[in-house]
């Protein structure tokens, strides 16, 4: 309750009908230029994965997966997935997509250690994609072309949902300003991460926050990133480290930075082996995605995932994601949201 942000005067531009409808409308329309943009094939993804394989994603590294015995497996274990970063590699090597292509996912997860608030669910949705690349791609140049062209998307989204709801008014900017967590660290360096977040967002709109993950001049991290699915710590042609980053916003609903995706250029092997080191979990070598990636198994590739309810919130101008989202909320958060025009599904 004390992470919940009550915005002054909040009213919603959207009844619960019309809310659906646009839910529905900013789905299918931007999928489909994610698709067209990165030239992506949609793919059916699991909800759960077998425990032990590392085929399961860490995210920052620390939280915990959600559990179950499987009684025909002889109770072996399987985890909800958190995100799909290995899978989609692993189910790209098996398509043999040639460099270029891709696939994207209707990714459903349980994250059950997240921090309920505005933005925080226990449910994730987010379409997570995946592309193939070259080692020549392998450089901040792709990436950028990359970020550019889901900004776009983004963009011919939002307006969409302009064009569709008269009292909704665009306020995204025309284009997206690149940043290394270095360079924020030194324009910022008495504030914590997330405030440099929310004073750079602010200032320039749309933000691609880069080398998240690795350690910064002040020996600190920006923010977590598991060693096994995001190069973070790569030098890249600018001099800096890592080929990864977040897309971020600022959000004037909320007063506050908002994060819609979070994406990078994958481990190559040496990627993979200096940052299992860095972050001494080497022993993940011995796992069954991780043997393949080392043994040069899996192609080369470029990935993320993009918040479906996130994109939906910004996009109708509401104040909590679970006025998008049917999830479980402390029954505190319901009755203050609910006292303050935010009824949550």
């Amino acid at each position: 309750m004390s992470n919940l942000i009550i915005p002054k005067d909040y009213t919603p531009l959207l009844d619960k009908i019309q809310t659906e409808k646009g839910i529905k409308l900013i789905k299918d329309f931007f999928q489909q230029n994610l698709a067209t943009e990165l030239r992506l094939r949609r793919v059916t993804a699991p909800l759960f994965v077998l425990k032990g394989l590392g085929i399961n994603d860490d995210l920052n590294g620390i939280e915990r997966a959600v559990t179950f015995p499987i009684k025909d497996l002889n109770d072996q274990k399987a985890e909800v997935v958190h995100s799909l970063a290995k899978w989609k590699r692993l189910t790209l090597g098996e398509l043999k997509i040639e460099p270029g292509y891709g696939i994207y996912t209707d990714m459903n997860a349980i994250r059950a250690d997240e921090e309920l608030d505005n933005l925080h669910s226990l449910y994730v949705d987010q379409w997570d994609w995946e592309e193939v690349i070259t080692k020549e791609d392998r450089n901040l140049t792709f990436l950028k072309n990359i970020v550019r062209r889901i900004y776009s998307a983004i963009l011919r989204t939002e307006y969409l949902a302009c064009e569709s709801y008269e009292n909704i008014k665009p306020f995204l900017p025309q284009e997206i300003t690149f940043v290394h967590a270095e360079e924020l660290l030194q324009m910022y360096p008495d504030k914590t991460p997330k405030e440099r977040e929310d004073l750079i967002c602010k200032k320039y709109g749309a933000v691609f926050l880069m080398g998240i993950g690795g350690q910064l001049s002040n020996g600190e991290k920006h923010d977590g990133r598991a060693p096994d699915y995001d190069d973070w710590s790569t030098k890249n042609e600018d001099g800096k480290f890592g080929l990864n980053g977040d897309i971020l916003i600022w959000y004037p609903i909320l007063n506050r930075s908002f994060e819609l995706s979070s994406m990078g250029i994958r481990v190559n092997i040496e990627a993979l082996n200096r940052q299992l080191r860095l972050e001494n979990k080497e022993e993940r070598k011995e796992l069954y995605f991780h043997k393949k990636l080392l043994n040069g198994e899996l192609p080369l590739t470029i990935g993320g995932g993009i918040g479906q309810s996130r994109l939906c919130m910004v996009l109708l101008h509401k104040a909590h994601i679970g006025e998008i989202q049917a999830s479980i909320w402390p029954e505190k958060m319901r009755e203050e949201c609910a006292k303050h025009n935010m009824p949550l599904i």
